[in-house]
């Protein structure tokens, strides 16, 4: 398998796909929820991913892809070339903003992950990385990760996570929220994360995401020197829901073992 080959046309179906998101806008949007009424899919949500698998499929069938629509195939196994692919990763932003969503695409080969990226389709940035040769945020090499202080840190988690909830113990994700210089919430996992690999946010913390919505973003993290893990420590399991954290190396420990605590 050409690894460059292979990175110059996924971005170019990227790209692709980006121009036509953007365009979308001129006409309706059709929008429906799926599991509960926050958790929005739209017809340009199906329509890319639909899109991107067709002309993977048409470059090379044997690749496979798991998409979060569903479209592509029922994925057990990462034998082979498996594409991971959120069409758009903030579908809330995209409807009530026009702004801050994401395409992200992992490229993996018998479950290594080889190729991600990470496109704000809006502001037409592209965040990607090919794993052994570095990380790039439009064409830049993005640097490796400087250690930071975790009362310096700017971290990225939810705000209902502070609030009495039945998945963590809230209290102690108020004392990290007291202990960092300040928190955000973006909306979108893979915007999230392409903050943490350049440097913008030194964690995010989410109790449970999808394959699709980190698949590109962690391939990018390790190359700049962030850790990715579940709340276990231990790797995202890229064939079911999880716990999800990625931090600057200086700080991910200590955000796992004094501030996370998962309710049994």
């Amino acid at each position: 398998m050409d690894v460059k080959q292979l990175d110059e046309f996924a971005k170019k179906i990227i790209f692709e796909a980006g121009r036509n998101i953007r365009a979308a806008f001129s006409y309706d949007i059709e929008i429906e929820t799926k599991s509960n009424p926050n958790d929005l899919v739209t017809n340009i949500d199906r329509e890319t991913e639909l899109f991107l698998i067709e002309k993977i499929k048409a470059s090379n069938p044997t690749h496979r892809i798991l998409g979060e629509e569903g479209m592509g195939e029922k994925v057990e196994s990462l034998e082979g070339v498996v594409w991971i692919i959120d069409p758009i990763d903030g579908t809330m932003n995209f409807v009530k903003q026009h702004r801050h969503f994401m395409i992200t695409i992992g490229i993996y080969v018998d479950g290594i992950g080889v190729l991600g990226y990470i496109f704000d389709v809006m502001r037409e940035d592209l965040f990607n990385a090919i794993a052994g040769a570095g990380a790039w945020y439009n064409d830049s090499p993005l640097r490796r990760l400087q250690p930071v202080k975790i009362e310096e840190a700017v971290i990225g988690i939810n705000a209902s996570w502070v609030t009495p909830n039945n998945r963590i113990n809230h209290e102690k994700i108020i004392e990290l929220v007291r202990t960092v210089r300040g928190t955000r919430s973006y909306g979108s996992a893979a915007m999230e994360i392409a903050f943490v690999v350049s440097g913008k946010l030194d964690a995010y913390i989410s109790m449970r995401l999808a394959p699709w919505d980190i698949g590109g973003g962690v391939i990018i993290g390790k190359e700049v020197g962030a850790i990715s893990t579940n709340f276990n420590g231990k790797d995202f399991d890229f064939l079911s829901k999880d716990t999800f954290l990625i931090a600057n190396p200086s700080i991910h420990r200590e955000i796992l073992d004094n501030y996370i605590e998962e309710k049994k």
